[in-house]
């Protein structure tokens, strides 16, 4: 490689050039960010080559998390970029989501050009002069993060960013990059031309969605004995992980479930790795969960971790089960409960402990399956005559829900309610992020997913998320993209609100807030999209019908009430207090459950 002049020479290329082309080489189909002086030649290398497609996001963070949707649902590398200063800063809490769910993002940053790096330059993060160091704040979210000096260091550092971001542990690699390396004039090695635009990739990703990347072999000591723990069960309760999706190893759990008479119980941000109307399925586990697992946990001679470390939002509420039940682990990272760990990659462990078991699928035994939980209705008077509980809501969702949509879930109440009772869709994804539970990561992750595999998407979330990232429906509204977004609108931050109340003696109303009428003010803003102010459960399933026959985005909010109580486990103890829940089928009294606590 030579680098030339700023003056174009037969045979060369801008950097910027070159890396939209090695893109599109990966794979990558779309970059998602937002523009700026210092990284506005990327943006024309992208728009020039024309095999990737720029979209262009409201905000960094939703930026960020377009990436991360797309990532999630086609197994291919995510791709954001934005500018220096307050842009590159915006992308933290999107990439620090990443990092902690391990989905592949790489974020290019642009930086002041490298001649003023320290003489006062505008948005200058290099770490000289006094300016603070962009790489110090990035590499503690990151599974690479370099400055690129240069052109020739350039060359080093893309593959070793690509290679960072989508081996495990994924995760976000990050390059930062001054405008005059961008600009830079270099000459190739004859390479063939980049491919032609890609059209919607599929979901989960073909073989080829996701870069081959030699795997260790699997420990034969720890195989064995987690192969003979399992062999000697009579009763085994699996319980998947978020991994099983990112590896695509649900056939192969299936598989394994079927061998082992197991059931089958999935964390909160992966009921999409089994088919939750399979006989097998035991529920969700944890905090947002079906007491169903807990009771297969206590009948279970063993608990078999797929794809999990079992975070606390997982096993909350499980823990005495687990002490005394033998828990053997699937997956390349060591869980946070004791047990017996296979690692390595997770779709061989899965094939390798089934070939070791006896070839004789059977039942399993019977359950009661994921039966909702009860909860009484408000714990105050309703505050507004028309409003619709979580219940009907979200069965009229089920009830039209297609069958190949992937579900984007945001945090709150409504996101519980929607973990607890919605089915996820046999052929889509259904994505809660969880790594850092940020309210508003749905709507930019929506739209990522759904231009990515142009799919009916549907992103559920409370006004609390609205109100910080949804002005992301504009960018819906720009590209067209298939998005249903639904509002659940309580008119508050009622997770917080129900703390308040139950954890603090309810002296304070700051997260209750005056009714907003988020359908008109969307309508109004946004004359060609299609909206509904849903006032009951009927209007709500006939909205989402109707937008599942269009092929671009439409908007549906309807009216909750605040004091409504969703089904999460630390509330379930003062829920019980009120008298009201006349579960029948619980087994246990508030006292032996105790309070969970989350946060």
């Amino acid at each position: 490689m030579t680098i030339t002049s700023d003056l174009p020479e037969a045979g060369t290329v801008r950097l910027v050039d070159h890396l939209a082309a090695e893109l599109a080489r990966a794979g990558v189909t779309h970059v998602f960010g937002v523009g700026g002086a210092n990284i506005e030649d990327f943006y024309d290398a992208v728009h020039r080559g024309g095999a990737v497609r720029g979209v262009v996001a409201k905000h960094e963070f939703s930026a960020v998390t377009m990436a991360d949707g797309y990532a999630r649902t086609t197994r291919r590398l995510g791709v954001v970029a934005a500018t220096s200063g307050g842009g590159a800063m915006n992308l933290v809490p999107g990439l620090a989501e990443a990092y902690a769910s391990q989905v592949p993002v790489l974020a290019l940053v642009g930086q002041p050009p490298t001649g003023q790096e320290g003489h006062g330059a505008f948005q200058d993060s290099s770490g000289k002069g006094g300016s603070f160091d962009a790489g110090e704040v990035f590499t503690p979210i990151s599974r690479f993060c370099a400055r690129v000096e240069d052109a020739d260091s350039f060359m080093e550092l893309l593959p070793r960013a690509l290679a960072a971001a989508q081996t495990d542990p994924r995760g976000p690699a990050v390059l930062l990059l001054p405008k005059d390396v961008q600009q830079a004039r270099i000459r190739l090695p004859g390479r063939g031309p980049a491919p032609t635009p890609a059209g919607p990739a599929p979901t989960p990703g073909l073989p080829t969605s996701a870069p081959t990347v030699p795997t260790a072999r699997l420990d034969g000591a720890a195989l064995a004995e987690a192969s003979n723990i399992l062999r000697g069960a009579d009763r085994v309760l699996v319980i998947a992980g978020e991994e099983v999706a990112a590896a695509d190893a649900r056939a192969e759990l299936a598989e394994l479930a079927r061998s082992l008479g197991a059931w089958v119980a999935v964390t909160p941000d992966a009921k999409d790795v089994f088919d939750n109307h399979d006989p097998r399925f035991a529920g969700v586990a944890g905090v947002m969960g079906h007491a169903n697992v807990e009771d297969c946990l206590r009948r279970a001679d063993v608990c078999l971790l797929v794809g999990t470390r079992l975070p606390l939002l997982a096993r909350g509420g499980l823990e005495r089960a687990l002490a005394a039940t033998d828990v053997v682990s699937l997956g390349h990272a060591r869980p946070f409960v004791p047990g017996t760990a296979l690692g390595g990659d997770l779709r061989d462990a899965l094939r390798a402990v089934t070939e070791a078991l006896p070839a004789r699928p059977h039942d399993c035994p019977q359950h009661s399956g994921p039966l909702p939980t009860l909860m009484p209705g408000p714990v105050s008077p309703p505050t507004r005559a028309r409003t619709v509980p979580y219940t009907e809501a979200i069965a009229a969702v089920g009830a039209v829900l297609p069958q190949d949509a992937h579900v984007f879930v945001d945090a709150g109440n409504a996101g519980a309610s929607a973990i607890h009772l919605l089915p996820a869709p046999r052929h889509g994804r259904f994505v809660v992020a969880l790594g850092m539970g940020g309210m508003g990561y749905t709507f930019g992750a929506g739209i990522g997913a759904a231009l990515a595999t142009g799919r009916r998407t549907y992103v559920l979330a409370g006004d609390g998320a609205f109100f910080m990232h949804g002005m992301e429906v504009h960018t819906a509204v720009e590209y067209a993209a298939p998005v249903t977004f639904v509002i659940f609108n309580n008119n508050a931050h009622a997770m917080c609100a129900m703390r308040e109340e139950f954890l603090q003696g309810g002296s304070r109303t700051d997260d209750l807030f005056g009714r907003t009428d988020i359908a008109a003010g969307v309508a109004a803003a946004f004359p060609s999209l299609d909206v509904t102010g849903a006032e009951n459960a009927a209007q709500l399933r006939n909205a989402l019908l109707r937008s599942n026959t269009g092929g671009g985005p439409a908007f549906v909010a309807l009216d909750c009430d605040p004091q409504e109580i969703p089904p999460f486990l630390p509330f379930q103890p003062f829920a019980e207090a009120t008298g009201s829940n006349e579960n029948a089928d619980s087994k246990e009294s508030s006292d032996e459950r105790r309070v969970v606590r989350v946060g």
